[in-house]
């Protein structure tokens, strides 16, 4: 449960950094992505992120 945990955790940490920097228009990657500059990804982003961040704490201190 640890692992899964973990990476799960990483996955939507590295998801939500990416939406956040395409919201603020710094990763244009792929070219044609409807989220491009669009703030409201960036708070989406955010959100994912952080449950991202807490999974990984779930899991570090999960004995």
């Amino acid at each position: 449960m640890k692992l899964f945990l973990m990476i799960i955790g990483i996955f939507a940490l590295a998801m939500g950094l990416l939406w956040v920097g395409q919201g603020l228009g710094y990763v244009r990657w792929p070219e044609s992505s409807f989220m491009i500059s669009q703030v409201k990804w960036t708070y989406y982003g955010a959100a994912v992120g952080g449950v991202g961040v807490l999974f990984i704490a779930i899991a570090c201190y999960k004995k």
